[in-house]
């Protein structure tokens, strides 16, 4: 008997340090003071209550397919609960790598294979590494995760360099080096042709083209730190019974969560007509609907007039607008022209009972990087048409002028090219956003140098890819905001089918949020996403809405500002009167002429 009584009073020591028996008697005395239906369901909650918090004990990497059938990674979040460990959530995140619709298949199966490396590295990190790192950390901490993963990436980026430059070492010991080229000859001035007299372009030389800056290099694997950050804040939320966009507001505004959340204003893509749609445009790679600002998501803008009856509004037996879907979810139509997508809107909307300009505004994405020709020195902006950057600034001025219903440009020039956007903000920057997507540096990159003005722009295009961690997007935001320009949440070419970038739009409280067209499940799970945060934010009557479209100049502290808008002014004196919007088969049938 003496060894129970012993193990007895251990037992009651114990349960006494951890003031077991005084919870017991508060909890039984309120227990029966309520007398609720279920006893032990209710004894269940209250004790739930007093159990440790939640702490990660495993983090899963899985290598899944996205929605255009690419590998790509998925994360998943256990944590202790209890004692026992349980599945929270998980996420899927894209890849980085971009959609091309026509491409060489030497370089489709070069990245096929840089593809599924990075997705396979970034399995083995999250499954080998980062679930030790990460275990026992509560998931709430946000700061401590992202800490961790930022150390783990660095060292990661440490060891890449250190065999690279081993790497480097050995080919210099073992390759003979190049014997020294002779300088050549500089070459003869043109010929001057026969009865040619001297002009102003003999006078004037064209400025040599700037060479393309090498492309930002990206850790295979990297996207392993994005996808566990996100993953960690999904459950985070999910162990608070939260909704997603709450804890990033929350990590945004630590001091005090905001009063009234407002949802982003759509950047939803119609057509395509750009370097890779069959007709000689290649100027427009996406051309973007963008509602009026006051409206709800869901909230159908009101005509203006009656909406035209008939056949479309146009004639009977004309031609039908036709095309294939794009992996951008939108139409690619064959065009000839830089008005014809444009003219095709604004009948469509002329059909429709709208106006342009009023209910609805639009936004091109010129994605000009891709429109270089580096053998010529110019853009091509339709085949067999190339323009110098200079010749691109009047190109665009011209364009705002004929349909001012354009409220944003985005990427008009390659990033090269400083000077451009510099003359395209003075000129335009007053009337319309004009936005860096691709011409802007990655996240990690612009905090690095804590400078988002190069190139000039009103506003940047910021994704969450690679190793993108929460607290980085609200540091760029915060930044963004800090300097006044606009935030454009994107998402990535390879979608998933993950709608967690409409909670973190929304959390972040950004200006647009830009998914592509309304086509393929991934991309619509994002919009109804958008939808059903917006009701929820109706029923708690949190929603906030967006001012207006302002155009902020920042220019206005500089003496060359007012000669720059007396400039722009001057020019749009001289367009011409705005052309006539063509209905919809009418644009088919002046396609077919062209």
């Amino acid at each position: 008997m003496g060894e129970p009584r012993r193990r007895g009073r251990q037992a009651a020591a114990y349960y006494r340090e951890l003031g077991v028996p005084r919870r017991l008697e508060e909890m039984l005395n309120a227990t029966f003071h309520l007398r609720p239906d279920d006893v032990y369901g209710h004894l269940a909650n209250c004790l739930s209550k007093l159990a440790k918090p939640p702490t990660i004990c495993r983090v899963v990497g899985k290598k899944v397919l996205d929605g255009l059938g690419l590998p790509t990674l998925q994360v998943e979040i256990f944590c202790t609960i209890q004692n026992f460990p349980k599945n929270i959530c998980s996420v899927v995140i894209a890849t980085h790598f971009e959609v091309h619709e026509n491409t060489f298949p030497e370089l489709a199966e070069a990245e096929d294979i840089g593809r599924s490396d990075a997705v396979s590295t970034a399995v083995r990190w999250v499954n080998e590494t980062i679930t030790r790192e990460l275990q026992g950390i509560a998931p709430s901490n946000q700061a401590h995760v992202d800490q961790v993963l930022r150390t783990f990436f660095e060292n990661k980026v440490q060891e890449n360099k250190e065999r690279r430059e081993l790497e480097k070492s050995l080919e210099e010991s073992t390759v003979p080096g190049p014997l020294p080229l002779m300088p050549l000859p500089p070459p003869p001035p043109p010929a001057k042709k026969k009865g040619q007299k001297q002009g102003l372009k003999d006078t004037l030389t064209e400025k040599p083209i700037i060479p393309p800056e090498p492309v930002e290099p990206v850790l295979c694997g990297s996207m392993a730190i994005g996808a566990v950050s996100l993953a960690v804040a999904k459950t985070s939320a999910v162990l608070g019974s939260n909704p997603l966009y709450i804890n990033i507001a929350l990590l945004k505004h630590p001091q005090e969560q905001p009063t009234k959340l407002t949802i982003p204003s759509l950047m939803v893509s119609l057509v395509s007509c750009g370097k890779s749609s069959p007709g000689k445009l290649n100027l427009m790679k996406e051309v973007i609907c963008i509602p009026h600002p006051g409206l709800t998501v869901k909230q159908p803008p009101p005509p203006k007039t009656e909406p035209k009856k008939g056949h479309n509004g146009g004639k009977r037996g004309q031609q039908l607008i036709t095309g294939k879907m794009s992996h951008l979810g939108c139409l690619t139509i064959t065009y000839d022209t830089i008005e014809q997508p444009l003219l095709l809107i604004q009948g469509i909307c002329a059909n429709l009972g709208l106006e342009l300009g009023t209910n609805l505004h639009l936004a091109i994405n010129c994605a000009a990087h891709e429109l270089m020709d580096y053998s010529k020195g110019k853009y091509e902006v339709m085949t067999g048409t190339h323009k110098t950057a200079a010749e691109m600034v009047d190109l665009y001025v011209d364009l705002i002028g004929k349909f001012p219903s354009i409220i944003a440009i985005i990427d008009p020039f390659r990033k090269e090219d400083a000077e451009q956007w510099d003359s395209i903000y003075n000129a335009l920057g007053s009337r319309c956003y004009i936005i860096a997507g691709s011409a802007s540096k990655s996240i990690s990159k612009l905090l690095e140098d804590g400078n988002i003005s190069i190139p000039k722009s009103s506003g940047l295009i910021i994704k969450h890819t690679n190793q993108t961690t929460m607290s980085d997007l609200v540091e760029i935001t915060n930044l963004i905001d800090s300097k006044k320009h606009i935030a454009i949440f994107g998402s990535a070419e390879g979608e998933s089918s993950d709608g967690s970038l409409a909670d973190l739009a929304v959390g972040l409280g950004v200006r647009f949020i830009k998914l592509g067209g309304l086509s393929r499940g991934e991309r619509v799970t994002k919009y109804n996403r958008l939808f059903t945060i917006e009701e929820e934010l109706v029923q708690n009557g949190t929603l906030g809405f967006n001012e207006g479209y302002t155009f902020l100049d920042l220019n206005k502290d500089d003496d060359t500002a007012a000669e720059s808008r007396e400039a722009a002014a001057e020019v749009a004196r001289m367009l011409r009167v705005p052309p006539q919007p063509i209905f919809p088969a009418e644009a088919g049938e002046e396609s077919a002429k062209a």
